[in-house]
């Protein structure tokens, strides 16, 4: 997540963490909000419900269960090196698989609404 928030502040963006434990200090040092739950992995479901899209890197277990709960709530998904959900059965317009993370933002951004300046 570093690698994201990094990338994000690089062009101009607030990032915001929202933290399985409960102290802000453990944010890394490119997060400008960081928000404590002090929940563990049950986390994600704030993470995916905040989110219009959701760009699962690599990952384990936590990733598998963010990439659940956003079709759950019928999130848009972009796979960079994630879980291949289609061997689970997923339909595979529900998960877009990009190539680059340059690919990933693309294809997480499309169709979403642009900020009303």
């Amino acid at each position: 997540m570093e690698a994201a928030c990094r990338g994000a502040k690089s062009a101009g963006g607030l990032t915001v963490g929202i933290l399985p434990g409960g102290d802000a200090r453990e944010a890394n040092p490119f997060v400008d909000l960081a928000i404590t739950t002090g929940m563990g992995t049950a986390r994600n479901v704030i993470v995916v419900r905040t989110a219009d899209a959701v760009i699962a890197i690599d990952g384990a277990y936590g990733t598998l269960s963010e990439m659940a709960h956003a079709l759950e709530q019928g999130r848009r998904i972009v796979s960079l090196g994630a879980w291949d959900l289609g061997k689970m059965g997923v339909d595979s317009e529900r998960v877009v698989v990009a190539k680059t993370p340059e690919d990933a933002v693309r294809f997480a951004l499309s169709g979403l609404p642009r900020p009303q300046a």
